[in-house]
Formats: structure tokens, C-alpha cells, sequence
């Protein structure tokens, strides 16, 4: 499986990504060794994701995320349960 995900970065901000492991790459954030982007705003919480049976439908979905307004990220957040640790 492959997801799009989003995180909430410490100062509110949200980031858009792709991954074939959630855990691993949440760790990975907030171990300093995934983007620059959330490197410079650790900690970050995974709040947002979707599963994709390939990689290139999880790029698309990462790149329609992106180019969503703050707004609209918050409302797809809003939308669904709180993710869990378990699901991370």
C-alpha cells in the first residue's frame, strides 16, 4: 500500500507527503531525517491519510493535497476520526 499523508508541524503549519510506511516516516520527520520543511518545525503529528494501491494514485493524491487551501485541509481533517498511534 502506498498513502498520502498530512502532518500538523509544531507551529500549526500543515505538510503534504507520500509514503509506503506511515510509521516509519513519521519517525523519520521527527527524527530530523525527512524534509527540510518539518525538520525546522519538529515536532510533527500525523493528522490526515489515505491508502492507495499504487504509488503513482498516492503522487497524485500528495500534489492535489499540496494545492489545497489551508482551509480545505482543515475541513478534510475535521471530516474524519483523529488518527491514532496504532495507525501511524
Amino acid at each position: 500500500m502506498y498513502y498520502a499523508y498530512l502532518l500538523r508541524c509544531a507551529d500549526g503549519t500543515l505538510y503534504g507527503g507520500y509514503t509506503v510506511d506511515l510509521r516509519r516516516r513519521l519517525r523519520a520527520h521527527n527524527g530530523g531525517r525527512g524534509s527540510k520543511y518539518v525538520r525546522a518545525r519538529l515536532p510533527a503529528e500525523l493528522v490526515y491519510f489515505e491508502a492507495f494501491e499504487t504509488k503513482q494514485a498516492a503522487m497524485r493524491r500528495e500534489w492535489e493535497l499540496k494545492h489545497l487551501s489551508r482551509e480545505q485541509k482543515l475541513a478534510l481533517i475535521a471530516a474524519r476520526p483523529p488518527v491514532s498511534q496504532e495507525e501511524a
